[in-house]
């Protein structure tokens, strides 16, 4: 479809109906699309059909129909228990393909193997094939920060794995609360002269969103270049369908995509969430963290209490790095592709003196590396930068996570650090936004507790965050500590030393602490019932 009637296939009518619908309640979506809730559904049909077969089991006909299904269900464990996943996810498919052997296989080959369809592979491959042709990687510098130590040994597999090179030039700032990151955001928004970039999981109307669609559209007027990225399931119940066009009919600098939007049909492409976050104006500044376009952010929206986020600004040549992100998507799925050396930018000269005097003096060991995460191979980067940050904790470990589901990778990793005399120190929510993951995030005390990790939950309401400070080295993001966001999702994230945003981040996680409640093992005490419930809960992790 050519970009005049792609513009044209909004009617007025259609423009209109949207506007007016931007502020229904899609509440009721969530029952309708809750992973859980499917789950549930299905395991209810494989006990009923179960039973069906039972009465059929003495006759010809039921005796082949168990036989496929057990020929079947063999085939699929064989299969899991040969390849390479994590053996706590093996384990969890396997128990679940053993108890439900039809709907187990069925959920298997739905959720278990994490890997984008061929033509979402096909599509984005071809298009970062063709990006990185225009990134051009600055090996001097690269060279600086690999020689600070071993701590910055993993910059070298970020660059070799991921394709992300480190800077030791630009800037970076750490905010505290998606409010005060909002208010710049607008501001450096303002400043746009060539080009806007917003990627994010969830867009909704209000007080967030509405001023920055004002402003976008009035930059747009002046002649910049706008392009936004949505995600179809994180928006589904915050905006109406066909939202895209809604957009680019609003102005032709304006163009938008919904990512994988959900179909009719179900396929495995459903589970690959673009669960990004940022935004990057002309090329010399982006916006990170775990903030999306929405009122609770910002706290205009109290859902679950106070939303506590965190997030970064950056600027520098490692604004690129989220421009070739943005553009490894963009350019596969929309269709008025752009050329990326049109959107990077190269200052002259370094910007390393730049920023606020709170947050950006120049310190020895500088350092900042963006990179992503993609469900596109076998390489979980956003696990190996953290296991690596917890292995290499001598002091501290601080960590904001919004849910706690662990491997045991992760969990041997963060009880090891606790054990060796690290102040290991979680963050979770006290009042959760999913009460089912927020159930399986309390069963992961119990075992860090008596390793010697301290567990506070954030009594003002949610924590959003995902970051983790180790010693003096950071990750900032948009990676849970969960199965779907270690191994499913499109995600980012930066990592960083040597620079005021650190310390800044470690005085936020200590007004952090002293607003929260510090957990007492009488805090985490489950009945018989509750630790049956939560065993059961385990095995469909991965689902949640």
């Amino acid at each position: 479809m050519g970009e005049k009637k792609r513009a044209r296939s909004i009617t007025v009518w259609r423009k209109k109906r949207i506007e007016k619908n931007l502020r229904k309640d899609r509440s009721y979506k969530r029952l309708i699309y809750n992973r859980f809730i499917v789950t549930l559904s299905l395991v209810l049909l494989q006990i009923a059909g179960s039973l069906l077969l039972s009465f059929y089991f003495y006759n010809d006909g039921g005796r082949l129909a168990l036989l496929i299904i057990d020929g079947i269900a063999l085939i699929t464990l064989l299969y899991i228990f040969n390849n390479y996943e994590k053996p706590s996810l093996k384990i969890g498919w396997m128990i679940m393909i053993l108890f439900l052997p039809i709907f187990g296989v069925s959920l298997y080959i739905a959720f278990g193997r994490g890997r984008p369809t061929r033509k979402m592979h096909k599509k984005i491959a071809a298009a970062k094939a063709e990006n990185i042709k225009a990134v051009s990687k600055n090996e001097e510098a690269e060279q600086r920060v690999l020689a600070m130590g071993r701590r910055t040994k993993i910059c070298q597999y970020l660059s070799t794995y991921a394709g992300y090179p480190a800077y030791d030039d630009g800037t970076l700032d750490y905010f505290s609360s998606g409010k005060e990151m909002f208010a710049a955001m607008l501001e450096e928004t303002e400043k746009a002269e060539k080009f806007i970039l917003a990627e994010y999981f969830i867009i909704e109307s209000g007080k967030m969103w509405d001023p920055f669609l004002e402003l976008i559209l009035k930059k747009a007027n002046a002649g910049v270049q706008v392009r936004i990225i949505f995600d179809n399931v994180g928006s589904l119940f915050t905006l109406p369908p066909k939202y895209e066009l809604y957009l680019e009919s609003l102005h032709p600098n304006i163009k938008a995509i919904n990512f994988n939007p959900v179909t009719p049909v179900f396929t495995t492409r459903m589970n690959n969430r673009d669960h990004r976050k940022f935004l990057i104006i002309d090329g010399k500044v982006a916006f990170t963290g775990g903030i999306n376009l929405a009122d609770e952010y910002i706290g205009e929206k109290l859902r679950f209490g106070y939303w506590k986020d965190t997030g970064l600004k950056i600027t520098g040549k490692a604004v690129n790095c989220f421009t070739f992100m943005f553009f490894n998507i963009w350019n596969a799925f929309h269709e008025a592709k752009d050329a990326l050396s049109d959107f990077l930018y190269y200052p002259e000269k370094s910007e390393n003196d730049g920023g606020t005097a709170e947050t950006n003096k120049k310190n020895e060991g500088f350092f900042m590396q963006p990179y992503d995460d993609s469900p596109l191979d076998r390489e979980s980067v956003g696990e190996t930068v953290y296991l690596d940050l917890i292995y290499g904790a001598k002091e501290r470990l601080w960590i904001f996570t919004p849910y706690l589901i662990l491997d045991d990778f992760l969990r041997t990793a963060i009880t090891g650090a606790a054990k060796r005399g690290v102040d290991v120190r979680i963050v979770t929510p006290k009042i959760p936004d999913k009460k089912t993951v927020f159930r399986l995030t309390r069963a992961n005390y119990a075992p860090l507790m008596q390793a010697g990790v301290k567990i506070y939950e954030y009594t003002p309401g949610f924590i959003h965050a995902k970051s983790m400070l180790s010693d003096d080295m950071a990750v900032v993001g948009t990676i849970n500590l969960d199965y779907r966001s270690l191994y499913l999702h499109f995600e980012d994230a930066v990592y960083f030393a040597g620079c005021d945003a650190v310390s800044a981040l470690k005085r936020d996680c200590e007004e952090t602490f002293a607003l929260s409640k510090l957990m007492e093992p009488s805090d985490v005490k489950r009945s018989f019932i509750g630790r049956l419930v939560d065993s059961v809960l385990r095995v469909f992790e991965t689902l949640l």
